[in-house]
């Protein structure tokens, strides 16, 4: 079970996403680097209270952080409280004297869920859907298999990062080098291996239709070390041997991927960060109550995708939660 902390500190303050939106911050212990926090961001959407007491927690991805207003507004209109949790080091928790993104092990993250989790038990919600977009995905797997807090009644995974997008002479003979390599130099810098496009894809100052933080957000992503990897792929060969998750998933992806270091309009209706193949393949290895729902042109973040292709998501991940069997009184 997930401990509780003995107390959280601290008020909302007005969010970075303005009116509906508030933060709070959530110190943590400091680590290798020093001082850590992590920012559990809630959205209020006008209703005085969600009408199906539960709430939904939202983890972002790699190189991101947590600015889908439309997700949230979404799951309040449908009754649900939304929070969104910007991890240590990423986004509104990344400080001055730390390395974006850098991790030694994906538990490092645990506390972070556990302090959102006892916040959103303070503020009376006892029922919780975890929600993960890919490195988040995998986290929340993770966590969700080794804390197993009762509070987490269902489990939605967005693209998660099950296993790296490389071809087998990398996964297999390069990558293992680096792994290594991070037991001991973990700051040792490494190419993180990502085109710009994707960011392209998505931001509406180049191709894409959506507004966010570049700094946070950037289209050539953040630097990653030998450390990052190897707590990525001990986390990716948990997911391999199985995590037994005993409650129900959801995976939501698109249906298939697209390659290339230079743009090409079908990147807006293909997943060009993960092989969707890899995702379908490893999904069952979550646990027995899995669900994988592949979405035709739907990108890596399928809720930024098109139009058409997110109003079909959210259909689907309303009508999966609705059916899960008895979700106010589900048992672990």
């Amino acid at each position: 079970m997930a401990p509780t902390p003995a107390s959280l500190s601290g008020t909302y303050q007005p969010d970075v996403l303005g009116a509906g939106f508030e933060q709070l911050i959530l110190p943590q212990p400091a680590d290798y680097e020093g001082p850590v926090r992590a920012v559990l961001i809630r959205c209020q959407s006008g209703q005085e209270r969600p009408s199906i007491g539960q709430a939904v927690l939202y983890v972002h991805g790699f190189n991101d952080y947590f600015f889908q207003r439309e997700l949230a507004l979404e799951c309040t209109a449908h009754g649900y409280g939304f929070y969104a949790l910007d991890l240590r080091k990423y986004g509104r928790a990344l400080l001055p004297h730390q390395q974006p993104n850098t991790v030694r092990h994906l538990s490092e993250y645990y506390p972070d869920l556990d302090d959102a989790l006892a916040q959103l038990r303070q503020e009376g919600f006892a029922e919780v859907v975890l929600m993960g977009h890919s490195t988040g995905g995998l986290i929340t797997a993770l966590y969700a298999a080794h804390r197993q807090p009762a509070q987490v009644r269902a489990v939605v995974l967005n693209s998660p990062f099950l296993e790296l997008h490389q071809s087998w002479l990398r996964r297999h003979v390069t990558v293992p080098a680096a792994v290594a390599v991070g037991a001991v130099w973990p700051t040792l810098p490494l190419p993180a291996g990502l085109p710009d496009t994707y960011g392209q894809s998505l931001h509406r100052a180049y191709r894409g239709h959506w507004d966010y933080n570049l700094a946070w957000k950037p289209n050539h992503v953040f630097a990653v070390n030998a450390g990052w990897l190897r707590a990525i792929r001990r986390g990716q060969a948990q997911v391999k041997r199985g995590l037994r998750l005993p409650l129900p998933v959801l995976v939501l992806h698109s249906d298939r991927t697209a390659t290339g270091r230079h743009w090409q309009a079908d990147f807006q209706r293909a997943d060009i960060v993960l092989d969707v193949e890899h995702i379908r393949r490893l999904a069952p290895r979550l646990g027995s109550q899995v669900t994988n729902l592949p979405l035709p042109g739907a990108v890596h973040d399928v809720f930024l995708s098109g139009p058409e292709v997110r109003a079909t998501a959210y259909q689907q991940l309303f009508a999966w939660l609705d059916a899960v069997p008895a979700l106010a009184t589900h048992s672990l």
